[in-house]
């Protein structure tokens, strides 16, 4: 399960500089128009995934979560976004890469941000859901540059493993 944590660490980073790449090429009119996605724009549902794996990050390490909410915007640039980006992505590698395989069944204790009580759980399962999420929200972002220029990257997991292989 470890090996599958690492590739998906690795695909996470190699799908978000492709789309990045994507987005950069829209104009700030369409980057940031509201077009009916859960976090209105391409602008809004990128920070999304910031401000989620940024949670998520802190919950895995232990350490105490950043007082975020779900639709913060904390990067207000493209540029801004896609450098914190790349570097949010080389931490997620590093910290799976490093990660004991023993670990992934350790039970792990946070406080949603939508539920009072704290939560006692499993790792592996919220690891995995941390990794579904990044596919879901880049899934919106793809569906809006479809929608804007009438082509998005392809991020496959298999065209990612073509790639690498």
């Amino acid at each position: 399960m470890k090996a599958q944590f690492e590739m998906m660490a690795a695909y996470n980073a190699w799908a978000n500089r492709r789309l990045y790449a994507a987005a950069a090429r829209l104009d700030e009119e369409d980057y940031r128009a509201d077009l009916g996605a859960f976090f209105c724009s391409v602008h809004g549902t990128l920070n999304h995934l910031i401000v989620g794996d940024m949670i998520w990050m802190a919950r895995f390490r232990g350490d105490p979560s950043a007082d975020l909410k779900l639709d913060d915007i904390i990067y207000h640039s493209h540029e801004e976004l896609r450098v914190a980006r790349l570097e949010l992505d080389e931490e997620i590698v590093l910290y799976f890469t490093a990660l004991p395989a023993s670990d992934l069944e350790r039970e792990f204790t946070y406080t949603p941000i939508t539920l009072p009580d704290p939560i006692t759980q499993s790792r592996a399962p919220a690891m995995a859901h941390f990794f579904n999420h990044q596919t879901h929200h880049r899934g919106q972002v793809h569906a809006l540059l479809t929608r804007l220029t009438g082509e998005a990257p392809p991020l496959d997991l298999l065209y990612y493993l073509r790639e690498v292989d």
